[in-house]
């Protein structure tokens, strides 16, 4: 295993000239020994060439890469010694499930006692075992994709193991319980797991740490807790959640904001008290958006839209002016019909404020 820095750019034009001619915008990160990672963000944001970098496939065009302080900018995937899991089932199907696995390993010489410990262990937590013998062509999609993960994952000696939306042909019922025991083969083997995906349940539920990618640039890292309470950047609070971030241009004076016209005080948890003067924007999740009384201080006035009730709870949808709020209330409170006024509690411990798209610290 290995400590993974990356201190790069990189752009497929020749002469890039302005921040949308990157792939890759210049960043500096570290991937920590034995910590389990997600590259988190929409289609063409970077995550698939952040990746293809690190495991040695695409040579950055600007900076390098270092393993554990050693540079391997121009090393091969396998001089890195890095296994790699990608979006479609990469197996043979001549082969059995067992011989599948113990097939990275044969390459290495490694003893065929210790091949058949290390095949059984690993097929016993993908629950595979009963299927060893079975050959990989008679299989189902969803069973080749786990002889993929497998064949990643069996290597004791790897530096990294790197995924590429590796769930993506998988049954949307045994999604949760393959995220489920890649989190617990991480915990067991201790292995350094990196994984690419547009989805935030993935991402979430998979990694410790999580970095939220957009246009190139890597906005956030951070645990799922601090992505979800304190978005550094506007656009993390309006990927992660669902739905997400709630976000209301204001203007700062002093100790308050002004709101579609409504003067609303700083919360007294802001650092400080006071924010800069000028335009800015408010951000709330609809998890702290609550219902207020009339003229409750810290609250706005709104026009109710929609109300959906969505088992667990029920989703509030309001409007101010051309603005429109989402609050998650309980199951069980009465909420007003559409059309009435209600009023919101958007200034709170939970409240953000952002200038130019960044969290005011």
């Amino acid at each position: 295993m290995a400590r993974i820095e990356l201190q790069l750019a990189h752009s497929y034009k020749p002469n890039p000239q302005q921040d949308s001619d990157y792939a890759l915008l210049p960043l500096d990160m570290a991937f920590e020994d034995g910590g389990a990672y997600a590259l988190l963000g929409p289609s063409g944001c970077g995550k698939s060439t952040m990746l293809n970098i690190m495991s040695g496939l695409l040579v950055p065009s600007q900076g390098k890469v270092l393993f554990d302080g050693r540079d391997v900018t121009h090393a091969t995937p396998q001089q890195r010694n890095i296994a790699q899991v990608f979006q479609f089932p990469v197996i043979y199907d001549t082969m059995t499930v067992a011989e599948n696995l113990a097939f990275p390993l044969k390459n290495r010489k490694v003893p065929e006692a210790r091949i058949r410990q290390r095949v059984g262990q690993i097929a016993e937590m993908l629950e595979m075992n009963g299927q060893l013998n079975q050959r990989a062509a008679g299989l189902s999609a969803d069973a080749k994709q786990k002889i993929s993960l497998g064949r990643g994952l069996v290597r004791e000696d790897v530096a990294a193991v790197l995924f590429d939306e590796p769930l993506t042909v998988i049954d949307p019922h045994l999604k949760w319980q393959l995220r489920r025991k890649l989190k617990q083969i991480h915990h067991e083997l201790k292995l350094t797991l990196i994984y690419v995906t547009h989805d935030q349940v993935e991402a979430l539920t998979f990694a410790d740490q999580v970095v939220v990618m957009t246009r190139g640039r890597a906005v956030q890292v951070g645990t799922p807790g601090e992505l979800f309470e304190r978005p550094r950047h506007a656009f993390v609070g309006h990927f992660i959640g669902s739905p997400g971030m709630n976000f209301l241009p204001c203007d700062a004076q002093g100790g308050q904001v002004t709101v579609a016209g409504h003067a609303l005080p700083v919360q007294r948890s802001l650092p400080g008290g006071v924010l800069p003067q000028g335009p800015l924007k408010l951000g709330v999740r609809p998890e702290y958006l609550a219902l207020a009384d009339a003229g409750q201080r810290g609250a706005l006035p709104c026009t109710v839209a929609r109300v959906q009730d969505v088992g667990t709870y029920q989703m509030l949808t309001a409007t101010i002016g051309i603005h429109t709020l989402k609050a998650r209330c309980a199951s069980e409170q009465r909420l007003p019909a559409v059309g009435e006024t209600v009023w919101l509690q958007v200034v709170g411990e939970h409240t953000c404020y952002y200038q130019n798209e960044e969290l005011l610290a």
